[in-house]
Protein backbone atom coordinates (compact mmCIF):
# COMPACT_ATOMS: atom_id res chain seq x y z
CA UNK A 1 0.00 0.00 0.00
CA UNK A 2 2.77 2.46 0.91
CA UNK A 3 4.53 1.68 -2.36
CA UNK A 4 1.70 3.13 -4.42
CA UNK A 5 0.46 5.80 -1.99
CA UNK A 6 3.56 7.51 -0.65
CA UNK A 7 3.28 9.74 2.40
CA UNK A 8 3.28 13.36 1.18
CA UNK A 9 4.43 14.53 4.62
CA UNK A 10 7.74 12.69 4.28
CA UNK A 11 9.81 15.71 3.11
CA UNK A 12 8.30 17.93 5.81
CA UNK A 13 9.11 15.39 8.51
CA UNK A 14 12.67 15.17 7.19
CA UNK A 15 12.96 18.97 7.36
CA UNK A 16 11.61 19.05 10.94
CA UNK A 17 14.00 16.30 11.98
CA UNK A 18 16.85 18.25 10.40
CA UNK A 19 16.07 21.33 12.50
CA UNK A 20 15.78 19.24 15.67
CA UNK A 21 19.06 17.47 14.99
CA UNK A 22 20.80 20.76 14.20
CA UNK A 23 19.66 22.25 17.50
CA UNK A 24 20.79 19.16 19.43
CA UNK A 25 24.17 19.15 17.70
CA UNK A 26 24.67 22.86 18.38
CA UNK A 27 23.94 22.25 22.06
CA UNK A 28 26.29 19.28 22.32
CA UNK A 29 28.94 21.12 20.32
CA UNK A 30 28.83 24.08 22.70
CA UNK A 31 29.31 21.76 25.66
CA UNK A 32 32.21 19.99 23.94
CA UNK A 33 33.88 23.27 23.10
CA UNK A 34 33.50 24.42 26.69
CA UNK A 35 35.02 21.18 27.98
CA UNK A 36 37.76 21.22 25.34
CA UNK A 37 36.98 17.69 24.12
CA UNK A 38 35.84 18.42 20.59
CA UNK A 39 38.14 17.70 17.65
CA UNK A 40 37.71 19.16 14.17
CA UNK A 41 36.30 16.69 11.70
CA UNK A 42 36.51 16.94 7.92
CA UNK A 43 34.62 14.82 5.48
CA UNK A 44 35.24 15.19 1.77
CA UNK A 45 31.97 14.83 -0.02
CA UNK A 46 31.96 12.27 -2.79
CA UNK A 47 30.90 14.83 -5.37
CA UNK A 48 33.84 17.09 -4.61
CA UNK A 49 36.16 14.55 -6.21
CA UNK A 50 33.99 14.62 -9.32
CA UNK A 51 34.94 18.27 -9.97
CA UNK A 52 38.55 17.37 -10.81
CA UNK A 53 39.64 15.76 -14.06
CA UNK A 54 41.24 12.39 -13.21
CA UNK A 55 44.98 12.07 -13.68
CA UNK A 56 46.37 10.56 -16.83
CA UNK A 57 46.90 6.80 -16.82
CA UNK A 58 50.28 7.10 -18.56
CA UNK A 59 53.44 6.22 -16.66
CA UNK A 60 55.01 9.30 -15.07
CA UNK A 61 58.47 7.75 -15.13
CA UNK A 62 58.79 7.75 -18.90
CA UNK A 63 61.96 9.13 -20.36
CA UNK A 64 62.05 12.45 -22.18
CA UNK A 65 62.18 10.63 -25.49
CA UNK A 66 59.10 8.58 -24.66
CA UNK A 67 57.19 11.66 -23.57
CA UNK A 68 58.07 13.42 -26.80
CA UNK A 69 56.89 10.41 -28.75
CA UNK A 70 53.63 10.33 -26.84
CA UNK A 71 53.18 14.05 -27.47
CA UNK A 72 53.50 13.51 -31.21
CA UNK A 73 51.14 10.55 -31.13
CA UNK A 74 48.49 12.66 -29.40
CA UNK A 75 48.18 14.83 -32.48
CA UNK A 76 47.61 11.87 -34.75
CA UNK A 77 44.23 12.21 -36.43
CA UNK A 78 43.48 8.55 -35.70
CA UNK A 79 43.57 8.95 -31.91
CA UNK A 80 41.42 10.74 -29.38
CA UNK A 81 42.82 13.59 -27.34
CA UNK A 82 42.56 13.07 -23.54
CA UNK A 83 41.13 16.09 -21.77
CA UNK A 84 43.58 15.88 -18.85
CA UNK A 85 46.28 17.05 -21.28
CA UNK A 86 44.23 19.95 -22.61
CA UNK A 87 46.02 23.13 -21.52
CA UNK A 88 45.49 25.92 -24.09
CA UNK A 89 42.76 27.25 -26.32
CA UNK A 90 44.85 26.47 -29.41
CA UNK A 91 44.96 22.81 -28.33
CA UNK A 92 41.20 22.89 -28.08
CA UNK A 93 40.84 24.24 -31.61
CA UNK A 94 43.27 21.69 -33.06
CA UNK A 95 41.60 18.73 -31.35
CA UNK A 96 38.01 19.86 -30.97
CA UNK A 97 36.59 16.94 -32.98
CA UNK A 98 38.48 14.19 -31.18
CA UNK A 99 38.32 15.14 -27.51
CA UNK A 100 37.69 12.27 -25.14
CA UNK A 101 35.55 13.54 -22.29
CA UNK A 102 36.27 12.25 -18.77
CA UNK A 103 34.05 9.76 -17.01
CA UNK A 104 33.69 12.32 -14.19
CA UNK A 105 31.33 14.78 -15.85
CA UNK A 106 31.45 17.10 -12.85
CA UNK A 107 34.97 18.13 -13.83
CA UNK A 108 33.48 19.94 -16.85
CA UNK A 109 32.02 22.58 -14.51
CA UNK A 110 35.46 23.81 -13.44
CA UNK A 111 37.22 23.63 -16.82
CA UNK A 112 36.72 26.71 -19.06
CA UNK A 113 38.14 24.94 -22.12
CA UNK A 114 35.61 22.13 -21.87
CA UNK A 115 32.85 24.70 -21.37
CA UNK A 116 34.00 26.40 -24.58
CA UNK A 117 33.71 23.01 -26.26
CA UNK A 118 30.13 22.63 -25.01
CA UNK A 119 29.30 26.06 -26.43
CA UNK A 120 30.80 25.23 -29.84
CA UNK A 121 29.82 21.57 -30.24
CA UNK A 122 26.23 20.83 -29.29
CA UNK A 123 26.79 17.20 -28.34
CA UNK A 124 23.55 15.98 -26.78
CA UNK A 125 25.21 13.01 -25.10
CA UNK A 126 27.53 15.31 -23.11
CA UNK A 127 24.63 17.45 -21.93
CA UNK A 128 22.61 14.38 -20.95
CA UNK A 129 25.52 12.93 -18.96
CA UNK A 130 26.12 16.24 -17.20
CA UNK A 131 22.41 16.77 -16.46
CA UNK A 132 22.04 13.29 -15.02
CA UNK A 133 25.06 13.65 -12.74
CA UNK A 134 24.07 17.15 -11.63
CA UNK A 135 20.46 16.17 -10.96
CA UNK A 136 21.52 13.24 -8.78
CA UNK A 137 24.05 15.35 -6.89
CA UNK A 138 21.66 18.22 -6.19
CA UNK A 139 18.99 15.84 -4.97
CA UNK A 140 21.29 13.81 -2.72
CA UNK A 141 23.26 16.73 -1.24
CA UNK A 142 20.53 19.34 -0.64
CA UNK A 143 21.04 20.39 2.97
CA UNK A 144 17.38 21.15 3.76
CA UNK A 145 15.80 18.17 1.97
CA UNK A 146 18.07 15.40 3.27
CA UNK A 147 18.46 15.14 7.03
CA UNK A 148 21.97 13.65 6.94
CA UNK A 149 23.49 16.65 5.15
CA UNK A 150 22.71 19.48 7.57
CA UNK A 151 26.38 19.72 8.61
CA UNK A 152 27.71 20.42 5.13
CA UNK A 153 26.01 23.65 4.20
CA UNK A 154 29.23 25.47 3.28
CA UNK A 155 30.30 22.73 0.88
CA UNK A 156 26.85 22.70 -0.72
CA UNK A 157 27.05 26.49 -1.07
CA UNK A 158 30.34 26.16 -2.94
CA UNK A 159 28.82 23.58 -5.26
CA UNK A 160 25.78 25.76 -6.02
CA UNK A 161 28.14 28.68 -6.68
CA UNK A 162 30.07 26.54 -9.16
CA UNK A 163 26.85 25.59 -10.96
CA UNK A 164 25.78 29.25 -11.12
CA UNK A 165 29.14 30.37 -12.57
CA UNK A 166 28.87 27.64 -15.19
CA UNK A 167 25.40 28.84 -16.21
CA UNK A 168 26.74 32.39 -16.53
CA UNK A 169 29.59 31.11 -18.70
CA UNK A 170 27.27 29.14 -20.99
CA UNK A 171 24.58 31.87 -20.84
CA UNK A 172 21.85 29.30 -20.25
CA UNK A 173 20.36 27.40 -17.36
CA UNK A 174 20.56 23.67 -16.73
CA UNK A 175 17.33 21.66 -16.91
CA UNK A 176 18.47 19.52 -13.97
CA UNK A 177 19.01 22.68 -11.91
CA UNK A 178 15.53 23.92 -12.85
CA UNK A 179 14.00 20.62 -11.75
CA UNK A 180 15.92 20.78 -8.46
CA UNK A 181 14.66 24.29 -7.71
CA UNK A 182 11.03 23.41 -8.45
CA UNK A 183 11.21 20.43 -6.08
CA UNK A 184 13.18 22.08 -3.28
CA UNK A 185 11.73 25.61 -3.14
CA UNK A 186 8.52 24.51 -1.33
CA UNK A 187 10.74 23.12 1.47
CA UNK A 188 13.20 26.01 1.53
CA UNK A 189 13.34 28.23 4.62
CA UNK A 190 14.61 31.28 2.70
CA UNK A 191 17.80 31.37 4.74
CA UNK A 192 19.95 28.33 3.88
CA UNK A 193 22.12 29.06 0.81
CA UNK A 194 19.92 32.10 0.12
CA UNK A 195 22.30 33.96 -2.18
CA UNK A 196 23.10 30.87 -4.25
CA UNK A 197 19.48 29.75 -4.60
CA UNK A 198 18.24 33.16 -5.76
CA UNK A 199 21.08 33.36 -8.28
CA UNK A 200 20.11 29.99 -9.71
CA UNK A 201 16.50 31.15 -9.92
CA UNK A 202 17.60 33.89 -12.34
CA UNK A 203 18.58 31.22 -14.90
CA UNK A 204 15.31 29.25 -14.92
CA UNK A 205 13.94 29.13 -18.50
CA UNK A 206 10.64 30.99 -18.69
CA UNK A 207 7.67 28.75 -19.50
CA UNK A 208 3.89 29.03 -19.23
CA UNK A 209 2.50 31.32 -16.54
CA UNK A 210 0.59 28.54 -14.79
CA UNK A 211 3.73 26.40 -14.49
CA UNK A 212 5.86 29.31 -13.29
CA UNK A 213 3.20 30.36 -10.79
CA UNK A 214 2.81 26.96 -9.15
CA UNK A 215 6.49 25.96 -9.14
CA UNK A 216 8.25 29.31 -8.61
CA UNK A 217 6.06 32.25 -7.63
CA UNK A 218 3.85 30.52 -5.04
CA UNK A 219 6.76 29.09 -2.96
CA UNK A 220 8.61 32.41 -3.11
CA UNK A 221 5.47 34.38 -2.26
CA UNK A 222 5.02 32.48 1.03
CA UNK A 223 8.52 33.53 2.06
CA UNK A 224 8.27 37.00 0.52
CA UNK A 225 5.36 38.25 2.65
CA UNK A 226 6.81 36.93 5.92
CA UNK A 227 10.48 37.86 5.48
CA UNK A 228 12.65 40.91 5.95
CA UNK A 229 12.97 43.84 3.57
CA UNK A 230 16.40 42.57 2.52
CA UNK A 231 14.93 39.23 1.44
CA UNK A 232 12.14 40.98 -0.47
CA UNK A 233 14.69 43.09 -2.37
CA UNK A 234 16.80 40.00 -3.08
CA UNK A 235 13.82 38.16 -4.58
CA UNK A 236 12.87 41.15 -6.76
CA UNK A 237 16.49 41.43 -7.94
CA UNK A 238 16.54 37.73 -8.82
CA UNK A 239 13.29 37.99 -10.79
CA UNK A 240 14.60 41.05 -12.62
CA UNK A 241 17.71 39.12 -13.66
CA UNK A 242 15.48 36.21 -14.68
CA UNK A 243 13.60 38.44 -17.09
CA UNK A 244 16.81 40.04 -18.34
CA UNK A 245 18.43 36.64 -19.02
CA UNK A 246 15.32 35.47 -20.86
CA UNK A 247 15.25 38.61 -23.04
CA UNK A 248 18.94 38.21 -23.92
CA UNK A 249 18.43 34.55 -24.82
CA UNK A 250 15.36 35.41 -26.92
CA UNK A 251 17.18 38.16 -28.84
CA UNK A 252 20.18 35.92 -29.58
CA UNK A 253 17.99 33.11 -30.90
CA UNK A 254 15.93 35.52 -33.01
CA UNK A 255 19.14 36.84 -34.58
CA UNK A 256 20.42 33.32 -35.31
CA UNK A 257 17.10 32.33 -36.89
CA UNK A 258 17.04 35.45 -39.07
CA UNK A 259 20.61 34.78 -40.24
CA UNK A 260 19.77 31.21 -41.20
Amino acid sequence: FQTYFKNSEGPWKAAINTVRRRNQENCSLSQSLFLGTVQPQSRKRKWNTQLIIPASSTNKNNSEEDREKNRVDLYSMNESFPVEQLRTFSQLLQNIHRLEFPSQMGSVLTNPLLLHYMNCIKDESIYLRLYYWMGQTLQEECTWCVADNNGYEEEFKDFLETVYKTECFLQEGFSSCEEFLYKSLPLWDGFCCRSQILRLVSWIPLSSFSEMKSHLYDPLAQLFFTSSLFFKCSVLESLKELLQNWLNWHVIHLDSESDS
